[in-house]
């Protein structure tokens, strides 16, 4: 006479070990904090950016790499600011533009929609 002695969870295990060596780490950096900057930027957006030691900077993003970020201040010195310092960005709303041309009258019209 045989015995087979089967467990509950004996298939369940080599199953579950399997999907897990099956699946990859998330990307270290997908290209979205790049973009959002860029845009911030190029748009030349008021930001406020929060401190991880509780302060706050307002000013606008001229300038950043993979490390920091240069925020210009009207009427204040402009800093160059370490990313691993930065608790938070937020958005203060878009400059207008100097020289607004019919194409900004209506990205302008589609801003306001937004809001």
């Amino acid at each position: 006479m045989h015995v087979i002695s089967v467990g509950y969870n004996r298939g369940m295990a080599s199953e579950n070990a399997s999907r897990r060596s099956k699946k990859l780490p998330p990307p270290g950096d997908t290209g979205q904090e790049a973009a959002y900057l860029r845009f911030l930027s190029d748009k030349q957006v008021p930001v406020t950016v929060k401190l991880r030691d509780g302060e706050s900077v307002s000013g606008w993003i001229e300038y950043f790499d993979d490390r920091m970020i240069r925020l210009t201040r009207e009427g204040r010195p402009n800093l160059f600011i370490y990313k691993q310092q930065i608790r938070t960005i937020t958005e203060q709303g878009r400059r207008a533009r100097k020289n607004a041309g019919p194409s900004s009258s209506i990205e302008e019209a589609r801003e306001m929609r937004r809001d």
